[in-house]
């Protein structure tokens, strides 16, 4: 797998959403989703463009790797936009090639940030994950100052609104 992958188009994206039953979760509507896809006025609805998991930042802490992804033009993910991701391309996270998301960091006043900074991994299903759940995908967070091997800083070229109908 390599770190950087091109999604499906978006037609493709909101099939797959409709799919995955997220209308009956969200509320949405399976047209909404296919309108979106095809261009939604009136909509918050954006695109993240040139996505990459970020395996060349594992084993640095996240106070260091965000000033570096700005630097080099790049947006940190989100953790919505990691999970969206994933549900389009579920091959992007693997076992020792997780990331975090950085982008969803909470302000913590004065300019700081918290330093719990929300990651996606493969779970080994020990302590409260249970073996049952092994291998399993896991959402939860990190501290800020700490550095693991298999987590990257995933992150996009841009965000970018969706065009008025």
């Amino acid at each position: 797998m390599q770190a950087t992958s091109t999604l499906p188009t978006l037609s493709d994206q909101a099939e797959r959403l409709i799919d995955l039953g997220i209308p009956d979760i969200t509320g949405i509507t399976p047209q909404r989703f296919r309108k979106a896809a095809g261009a939604a006025p009136d909509s918050d609805l954006y695109v993240v463009t040139d996505i990459d998991r970020g395996d060349h930042l594992a084993n640095w802490s996240p106070d260091e790797a965000l000033p570096h992804l700005i630097e080099g033009g790049r947006t940190p993910l989100t953790l919505s936009e990691g999970i969206q991701w994933l549900l389009h391309q579920p091959e992007a996270l693997e076992r020792n090639r997780c990331f975090m998301t950085i982008g969803s960091r909470k302000p913590a006043g004065a300019g700081k940030l918290d330093s719990r900074t929300p990651a996606i991994w493969i779970s080994n299903g020990t302590g409260r994950d249970g073996k049952d759940n092994r291998n399993a995908p896991k959402v939860g967070w990190c501290w800020a100052g700490n550095r693991h091997t298999w987590l990257g800083f995933a992150s996009a070229a841009y965000r970018s609104p969706l065009p008025a109908a």
